[in-house]
């Protein structure tokens, strides 16, 4: 069982986090009012934890997407656009767009 004092802080977290919430938006105060009324206090700190999963999750893909951009498409088109500048005798600017778009090309068929 949890510790009362841990409740207590729980839920005066959840008040002040609330109560910042509501002055941008009056649906979060009708919505809170509507999961208070209908499921008490522990359903408005589990709808908080959802939330916060929710955005957690949202993050994590966001930030896994970027990082796999960058290492399955912006560090190899710049290696090839480096090779072309020196193999080809392009300049890097030429070349870059041509490797970039090789890059996305590949990987949108790779999958």
């Amino acid at each position: 069982m949890p510790d009362a004092a841990l409740l207590n802080q729980v839920r005066q977290l959840a008040e002040r986090a609330s109560t910042e919430a509501e002055q941008y938006s009056g649906t979060l105060a009708s919505a809170k009012a509507f999961i208070v009324e209908h499921f008490g206090q522990n359903g408005l700190l589990a709808a908080y934890v959802v939330i916060g999963v929710i955005i957690l999750l949202v993050v994590a893909k966001l930030a896994k997407t970027a990082l796999s951009t960058v290492k399955y498409l912006v560090i190899p088109a710049f290696a090839l656009a480096l090779l072309a500048m020196y193999l080809v005798g392009w300049s890097f600017y030429t070349a870059l767009p041509v490797t970039v778009t090789a890059c996305a090309l590949l990987l949108l068929f790779k999958g």
